[in-house]
């Protein structure tokens, strides 16, 4: 019996492929960096051909590595970057425009109009979402309207739209099955996520034909095999999830209060709230968790564009570091007199402020500033942000407003011992880092693992987590409520909308 699996894992920054054995533990892993492309400001792009090449490269990278063969392998689970749109040709495969990523801002005035007219309440009534240019609705109206001929080729049924697991399944299937799962659909502003449907209403909205849209599917399933000709023989492939839910599936957050925040590009919280579906009142978003057997699991999620993308800019735009892994230590050298703010919104804020139009900024400097303070704001902007997320989410739904609430954490982000630690301080809560810290792609592997009938069920795989290291609050209470206030002032100085 196969007794292998493996996880693509497309993320923002980077495609890799991890094999897993039966009980789950990596046997070889392969990675490729993912070239951003930045048309216009605010504007970020990726070439689908590139993500295309990079996932069989790693694919067939880990199965060399790990000495299988398609023969050895039970399953292919998919994560992926969420959000970021494809639209491509369905008699040639090939995609009409390069990808427009989760972070691109060019419709914000097309959202914007549409708020204006009054249409948000129903949108979020709907979609647990609000308008914004992150979703992938906008995303899609955009490319029908600016590439020639679009439009009425999607008229004509000729496009089909995906996310990149949705456009990675077609593509590895050969073309025979356009198909994504509840999570991924529940980030487009076109799924109702009570009925788990495509909307003809939010498809009217947005000026979306619902030809173009791929059917909807659990998390784990028969999703199709690969064409045997990229792997050496057919591979079936029997999960899919966005990277967020993926990863709150590989944290083992599975009762109702269990909460995960993920750090890479950006930072994305997700507090399991069950079969409830909180409306949240305080700019969150409210999104299927994942679907298992025909029965959606819910969470409020709070979205962080930038996180580690704020390190990419200290070593690609400022110079100041030479590999993100040197950041650390240029942020040990900050004077701790120095009250140093960097409000990363390179690409607008998201939750809970949503303003599309702020750009980042820095408070707080003086002649004695210099590169280790702005790293050191850098990385403190992350847990800043994080406690955001998690003062709205206790304002939501009080069961999450215990004081023992613990965050499960994973991401390259979370390998720094300080950061994880400041972390623990701005939140007064513990921090608890995994022993394997790969969730979001083991999220995938178990999904796929599940479905073929090599994992146990869910309270199985979670009695099987481990911890690495818990992060207890160490910070005088005092000093904590003043560094909070001084980030409050700076996010409020960067905002558009006042």
């Amino acid at each position: 019996m196969p007794a292998a699996l493996i996880a693509i894992d497309q993320g923002t920054t980077s495609t890799r492929a991890i094999a897993f054995d039966a009980a789950l533990w990596p046997l070889a892993t392969a990675q490729r960096e993912l070239r951003q492309i930045f048309p216009r400001p605010g504007w970020v792009e990726h070439d689908p051909e590139e993500i295309w090449q990079a996932v069989v490269a790693t694919v067939r990278a880990v199965m060399t590595e790990g000495h299988l063969s398609a023969k050895d392998i039970a399953g292919i689970g998919i994560t992926n970057q969420r959000e970021t749109t494809v639209l491509w040709d369905r008699a040639t495969g090939k995609p009409i425009h390069n990808a427009i990523v989760w972070q691109d801002r060019r419709t914000a005035e097309f959202c914007d109009a549409l708020k204006r007219d009054g249409h948000e309440p129903m949108v979020a009534a709907k979609t647990g979402l609000i308008l914004d240019p992150y979703f992938s609705a906008s995303k899609i109206a955009w490319l029908l309207d600016n590439v020639a001929g679009a439009r009425a080729s999607a008229e004509a049924g000729r496009l089909a739209f995906g996310t990149i697991d949705c456009f990675l399944l077609w593509r590895l299937t050969g073309g025979k099955v356009h198909a994504t799962d509840a999570s991924n659909a529940a980030r487009t502003l076109l799924l109702d996520i009570g009925s788990g449907a495509w909307d003809d209403s939010l498809c009217r909205l947005f000026g979306v034909p619902p030809s173009l849209l791929p059917q909807v599917r659990d998390c784990a399933g028969e999703f199709g095999e690969t064409t045997p000709d990229l792997f050496g023989g057919p591979i079936r492939i029997l999960g899919m999830a966005g990277d967020q839910q993926a990863a709150t599936v590989g944290q083992g957050c599975f009762k109702p209060g269990m909460m995960k925040s993920t750090y890479g590009t950006g930072c994305f919280a997700l507090l399991n709230t069950g079969t409830e579906r909180v409306v949240s009142r305080n700019r969150l978003l409210t999104t299927v968790a994942y679907q298992l057997d025909g029965k959606r699991t819910y969470a409020l999620e709070g979205a962080i564009f930038i996180a580690g993308a704020a390190v990419q800019w200290l070593r690609d735009g400022l110079k100041i570091i030479a590999k993100s892994s040197e950041v650390g230590a240029l942020a040990a050298r900050a004077d701790p007199a120095e009250q140093v703010y960097l409000v990363p919104a390179f690409v607008g804020l998201g939750a809970p402020y949503w303003d599309p139009q702020a750009r980042a900024a820095i408070f707080g400097l003086t002649r004695n500033s210099g590169g280790p303070e702005i790293a050191r704001a850098a990385l403190d902007a992350v847990g800043y942000q994080t406690r955001d997320l998690l003062e709205a989410m206790r304002a939501d739904w009080p069961q999450a407003a215990g004081a023992d609430t613990v965050l499960r954490v994973d991401g390259g982000m979370t390998a720094s011992d300080p950061c994880m630690q400041f972390l623990a301080d701005i939140l007064a809560s513990p921090v608890d880092r995994p022993v394997v810290m790969e969730t979001t792609a083991l999220g995938a592997a178990y999904l796929a693992g599940r479905q073929a009938g090599l994992c146990p069920d869910l309270d199985g795989f979670a009695a099987q987590w481990r911890l690495d290291r818990r992060f207890e609050p160490r910070m005088d209470s005092t000093v904590r409520e003043r560094k909070y206030a001084g980030w409050k002032d700076a996010v409020r100085r960067t905002l558009t909308a006042q």
